[in-house]
């Protein structure tokens, strides 16, 4: 039995933590969740329904870890050989861009993307504030700094990488400078080809 049972499909965030998977070279077994038929074994382990979601087949027990925020922070723990956990002057970015990313970006692109913005007078009780406020702390931050943690790649940045790299894909995020190049940084690394690879095949052979 291979050490991840990763529950995925290749148009969703699995494609998030299937890169973090490689990024760890972790042993893992796919299997693919159609929409319209979820495997029982897949909701028995979330009964949300949601990919990703990998189940860790430890020596201690199965344990199942859901959201793809949490799964790749799981998995750099999981597997400091592969040198993506921050050091003690690292963390604080570290989780603070990772977490920025889930909560702010997720939300105001998915909320840019539903057409639902929250009016100004909403705002105040919005995670996220604006897209625009959103846009500018994220930039201003990118501007200044190579990776996540400056000038090492971390977990954090398959993250957050993934919020950039997506969000510029789709036309939802602005081509700013920062993004774009961070974006570029981001494609070169080989675990990322290796992964896309991966769900681009799949994608293409969904569509026969």
């Amino acid at each position: 039995m291979a050490d991840y049972t990763f529950f995925t499909n290749p148009m969703s965030r699995g494609q998030i933590v299937r890169w973090a998977l490689h990024e760890v070279g972790a042993d893992y077994e796919q299997v693919l969740v159609d929409w319209q038929d979820k495997p029982a074994a897949f909701l028995a382990a979330n009964p949300m329904g949601k990919v990703p979601t990998i189940v860790h087949h430890a020596p201690d027990g199965d344990r199942t870890v859901t959201e793809a925020a949490a799964i790749c922070l799981y998995l750099a723990e999981m597997h400091p050989e592969a040198g993506l956990l921050p050091n003690d002057a690292e963390t604080a970015a570290y989780l603070r861009w990772t977490f920025f990313a889930a909560g702010p970006i997720e939300q105001c692109i998915t909320s840019r993307a539903l057409r639902f913005e929250p009016s100004p007078e909403q705002e105040p009780m919005a995670g996220w504030g604006s897209f625009e406020r959103s846009m500018k702390t994220l930039d201003g931050f990118l501007s200044t700094t190579t990776w996540v943690c400056g000038e090492r790649f971390t977990m954090a940045d398959v993250y957050v990488g993934s919020s950039v790299d997506w969000g510029l894909t789709f036309g939802i995020l602005p081509p700013n400078e920062s993004f774009v190049a961070y974006a570029e940084r981001v494609q070169s690394r080989e675990a990322y080809k290796a992964a896309k690879a991966i769900d681009h095949a799949l994608i293409e052979e969904m569509k026969k």
